[in-house]
């Protein structure tokens, strides 16, 4: 491989890493500013609090999103793949 490839895949393994983790660190993101603003609103100052909610949340999204994930990852090998088999 050259250089121009190599980044190219490097490049393709960013975003494909990024996609396939957006929606739980999105999910994660919502739900603890949701109850951060619970937490403010009604002056509980629980630090532990917020954790049950985000990971059943992130939980949830895992099982939701779980095949939007695989599939990115598989498109992802197939295109590493046919580089490999390629040369």
């Amino acid at each position: 491989m050259t250089g121009p490839e190599v980044l190219d895949v490097a490049r393709d393994s960013i975003w494909t890493m990024v996609l396939v983790s957006a929606p739980v660190l999105i999910v994660g993101l919502v739900v603890g500013v949701a109850v951060s603003l619970v937490q403010a609103l009604t002056q509980i100052q629980e630090q532990t609090l917020i954790y049950v909610p985000k990971i059943l949340a992130v939980f949830l999204t895992l099982l939701i999103a779980l095949p939007f994930m695989a599939d990115a990852l598989h498109s992802h090998m197939m295109r590493i793949s046919s580089r490999i088999i390629g040369g």
